[in-house]
């Protein structure tokens, strides 16, 4: 086997990372020399293709790294599927066509950098994509979650500090 087609410590590192630092991707599949990886998170399952052509909306496109000789494909998560909300008591909605930012993991939500600073976002304040809206708190390590649309923050929903889990809305934008 040659060298080029090893897959090494620091490369299956760079995979986490590219894979933990994108929120978006849930699953990929990785093809070295004769060593072949499938990975998923967060439970999702492949969407049947009845129901990806039946889906007027572009398809997001594939992103390919080259890492360690192979070559690494993440592929963008599906979108949750479309159920009402729980009726539960204190329940918030949102207008239609708001854009939610929800918790790619579980752990502590933290609305500012530090204890006394100023909260990343504000209620009314406009956000880019990359504008990071708040930290997770995971097993000591702080994970930026950025906007991921561009608009303005409409709501926040979780209290400084609180505990969130996977999948749980984060925050609220109107989009631009």
């Amino acid at each position: 086997m040659r060298k080029q087609d090893q897959l090494t410590y620091e490369d299956l590192l760079q995979i986490v990372e590219l894979i933990k630092s994108s929120p978006q991707f849930t699953e990929f599949h990785l093809k070295v020399g004769d060593i072949e990886i499938d990975l998923r998170r967060g439970g999702a399952a492949p969407r049947p293709e009845t129901a990806a052509a039946a889906d007027p909306a572009p398809k997001p496109v594939q992103r390919s790294h080259h890492v360690g000789g192979g070559e690494l494909v993440v592929e963008p998560a599906a979108p949750p599927p479309k159920a009402p909300a729980p009726a539960r008591e204190g329940a918030q909605a949102w207008p239609e066509g708001s854009v939610i930012v929800r918790s790619p993991m579980v752990g502590t939500f933290y609305r500012a950098p530090e204890p006394g600073a100023r909260p990343f976002v504000e209620v009314g304040q406009a956000v880019a994509p990359d504008t990071v809206v708040c930290i997770i708190e995971v097993m000591k390590l702080m994970n930026s979650i950025p906007a991921g649309a561009s608009g303005v923050v409409t709501q926040v929903l979780v209290e400084d500090a609180a505990p969130v889990e996977y999948g749980q809305p984060l925050v609220v934008l109107r989009p631009s």
